[in-house]
């Protein structure tokens, strides 16, 4: 079974949210080992080394890159930031996983990919998505026919935040907004069940400031014709998808976080889908990154680099197409954050 794989010593690049969620993460793997945390701020990285029990603290984020006593690093911090954390570590020897996205553009994508090709390195980006075992489930009944030819994918996901500088959705600096942080995971879902997009049109709403996007909706069309309707914003709180084929539909409620989904046949009483195995991305994510180096992989086979490409293509099309608009007060709110599921990918990040 996969959680039997040997998992190799980590080395984290960052101390914010995902680096959080991660370390935890890696608590519940067997024989995981976090060997290092580094970060900018050398306070930041004693303090969570001591907090998830890591056995070297770096004052700097390329620490875990160079550390002899790291195989494999995960790269946590906002993804303005990705390409640079994570060619280093290529650099060093070390396999690689990012999360999402990849880096911020595809010509960025591009190189890490050759880095990892030319030094034969495990290179993944942690789509969130993928790696929840009811979305493989989905996926694989819709592989099989369940629901028939696929015709449309339509996903919504929002942060429930409502409008605050200081958090690092609404901070460009960290790599911030709709699109960046929310749009990525549904654009993956997408080329999932439809393979490489051509995007059709795009809008964007952006900020007080007009900085970061505070919602982005995409159409897109995918191979055979079949079409995806995504959108990501700020203040809904909402995360869910709809597969819909000739002969019926599967509904995912939570997307990156589900548990659950619901198949309807046509003519059918709806069936319940459901994993106990539960929906810590982060924990799958980490799972099949030791299943591959195991293997002697370079690319995971839930999200080779074909796949990372052509995502960050799609984005990189979106910013190219998309029209601008201010966004209406009623949307971006005055208040806190609020959290919810959405919250969980539009976390940011802390180097």
């Amino acid at each position: 079974m996969a959680q039997q794989e040997p998992s190799p010593r980590w080395g984290l690049i960052g101390t914010g949210h995902s680096a959080h969620a991660f370390a935890r993460a890696l608590a519940t793997v067997p024989g995981a080992h976090l060997a290092a945390v580094g970060s900018r701020s050398p306070a930041r990285a004693e303090a969570f080394a001591r907090t998830h029990g890591a056995a070297t603290a770096h004052g700097s984020c390329t620490g875990p890159a160079t550390d002899p006593g790291v195989d494999a690093v995960y790269v946590a911090t906002p993804h303005p930031w990705h390409h640079t954390h994570a060619l280093a570590a290529l650099e060093s020897g070390k396999h690689v996983l990012v999360r999402a996205p990849l880096a911020a553009n595809d010509l960025q994508a591009a190189e890490l990919i050759q880095a990892a090709r030319d030094r034969d390195l495990l290179l993944m980006e942690g789509s969130a998505p993928r790696h929840v075992p009811v979305q493989r489930l989905a996926r694989t009944m819709v592989e099989q026919g369940a629901i028939g030819a696929v015709l449309s994918v339509h996903a919504e996901l929002g942060a429930g935040l409502d409008h605050d500088h200081a958090h690092p959705f609404f901070d460009a600096e960290r790599g911030g907004g709709a699109l960046s942080l929310l749009g990525t995971h549904l654009l993956s879902a997408a080329t999932w069940y439809l393979g490489e997009l051509t995007v059709l049109g795009a809008a964007r709403q952006l900020a007080p400031g007009r900085t970061v996007d505070t919602l982005a909706t995409v159409l897109a069309r995918g191979g055979g014709g079949a079409t995806a309707t995504l959108t990501c914003a700020s203040r809904p709180d909402v995360a869910r998808a709809v597969i819909t084929g000739s002969a019926g539909r599967i509904e995912i409620e939570g997307t990156g976080q589900a548990t659950d989904a619901v198949l309807h046949r046509h003519g059918a009483a709806p069936e319940r889908l459901h994993r106990e195995e539960g929906a810590d991305t982060h924990r799958f994510q980490a799972l099949e990154f030791a299943r591959c180096l195991n293997q002697g992989l370079t690319q995971s086979p839930l999200m080779p680099w074909s796949h990372s490409r052509a995502l960050a293509q799609a984005v990189d099309r979106v910013r190219d197409v998309a029209e601008l608009m201010d966004d209406p007060a009623h949307l971006t709110g005055a208040g806190r954050p609020t959290g919810s599921a959405g919250a969980a990918h539009a976390g940011g990040g802390r180097r």
